[in-house]
């Protein structure tokens, strides 16, 4: 028997408006999205909700309808759904629709869609709370099965994961990790019985989210018989097909008139035709299959680029210059108790200011080019300094009103004042 299990990345940043050195001690709204619609976010969400999240949640909506077998997960960053209530609730709306059937399972992750594991434990555990209070608030669900920002794992991410009481964890089946090991079982990390890995099937899942429309490729067309024909390989040499990939392939990545709705139309029905054949949630793979061995990972993966690892957000001097700097202010921003300058900084956490930073060239050039709103990786560092700058002098600020307030309540009570 194989399963399918569909698992969608839902992720929009906070992007950095153009934000000049004249801008820092003038001006507080970093991403432009307080208080004009008409802002770069709020363009960018409105078009992705037209093209991609509301007709794939209604072509989804539609397929649990016809076919009580099929499921679906999605994890959603704590930044895409604030800025789905600020541009376009209905798009949290025709979610909840969704999640209502009981046939959608959400996922945890960080709030921020940030790298917090790699830089601050206290800071990661704080955004995965954070947004499993998010989910209770939206959704009525709990998070139970966790994937990290852009599937990056390691040996140690599933410990911390494990005690923070999840079953099981997302990561990319890279090569590099796998050997000669399949990527369609589920395995244990090392040490732990407890936990789970769901790993992606990578050829598969790329084939959709990357190769549809490619007229190069030597497959072209993929239609749904063909796709189901390559999961009906596995039955007797996987449990489980883990079909990972960006929610924005459906419209956005891979445009309507490519044919990307009638192939995810038509899936559903291809793949249960074997009568082996059927779909899972991650918890419902974890439930229901056993692991087949231990996969230790003890340096960083991810699902970025070819090289899955952390060089798409960490790769050159810039990028490890500005994370340096988010996370050496952290202590005094918490400290600080200023909620905005709090919710600011972790904002600034998000991995995509990193990504746009990457001066990888080539095809992964490429795709770093075509999601950055700036002209150049060291524009993107620029604005994003320039805003690190100010939200200093926030700080100075907060610390110099505090010493003052010190004072005058020093000045009150002394002998000399009464």
């Amino acid at each position: 028997m194989t399963s399918t299990c569909f698992y969608f990345q839902v992720h929009q940043p906070f992007r950095i408006k153009r934000y000049r050195i004249f801008d820092v001690g003038n001006d507080r709204d970093y991403f432009g999205d307080q208080s004009e619609r008409d802002t770069n976010n709020a363009k960018v969400f409105r078009k992705v909700a037209e093209k991609c999240y509301l007709p794939a949640n209604r072509t989804l909506l539609e397929l649990l309808e016809q076919h009580p077998e099929f499921k679906v997960s999605f994890s959603f960053s704590g930044v895409f759904l604030e800025q789905a209530a600020l541009y376009a609730p209905e798009v949290i709306e025709s979610f909840q629709r969704l999640v209502a059937t009981g046939r959608v399972e959400v996922l945890g992750e960080t709030y921020y869609h940030s790298l917090s594991f790699l830089h601050s434990r206290d800071e990661f555990r704080a955004q995965v709370n954070l947004h499993r209070k998010k989910i209770q608030e939206l959704f009525g669900v709990t998070p139970t099965v966790f994937r990290n920002t852009e599937l990056i794992y390691h040996n140690d991410l599933a410990q911390e994961v494990e005690a923070m009481g999840y079953k099981g964890i997302l990561a990319e089946g890279a090569d590099h990790i796998l050997g000669w090991r399949s990527p369609n079982f589920l395995y244990n990390p090392p040490g732990s019985t407890k936990t789970k890995l769901l790993l992606k099937n990578y050829r598969l899942s790329d084939d959709i989210a990357f190769r549809f429309s490619s007229r190069e490729w030597a497959e072209y067309p993929l239609t749904a018989p063909k796709f189901a024909s390559w999961v009906n390989e596995t039955n007797g040499n996987g449990n489980v097909v883990n079909l990972f990939m960006d929610y924005e392939t459906f419209g956005e990545h891979q445009w309507e008139d490519t044919g990307i709705f009638w192939f995810l139309r038509s899936l559903p029905e291809e793949i249960l035709r074997h009568p082996d054949n059927d779909f899972v949630t991650p918890s419902e793979a974890i439930d229901r299959y056993d692991a087949v061995a231990e996969i230790d990972v003890p340096h960083y993966v991810s699902w970025a680029d070819v090289e899955r690892d952390l060089s798409a957000w960490l790769s050159n001097p810039i990028q490890h210059d500005a994370m340096r700097a988010i996370y050496a202010v952290e202590h005094e921003v918490l400290e600080s108790g200023d909620a905005h300058l709090i919710h600011d900084w972790r904002k600034l956490q998000t991995s995509d200011h990193f990504y746009y930073m990457c001066t990888k060239w080539f095809t992964d050039g490429d795709v770093h080019k075509y999601f950055s709103p700036y002209d150049s990786p060291y524009e993107a560092f620029i604005a994003y300094m320039n805003v690190l700058r100010d939200l200093r002098l926030r700080l100075d600020i907060i610390k110099q009103n505090r010493a003052a307030a010190v004072g005058v309540a020093q000045l009150i009570s002394s002998p000399a004042y009464a």
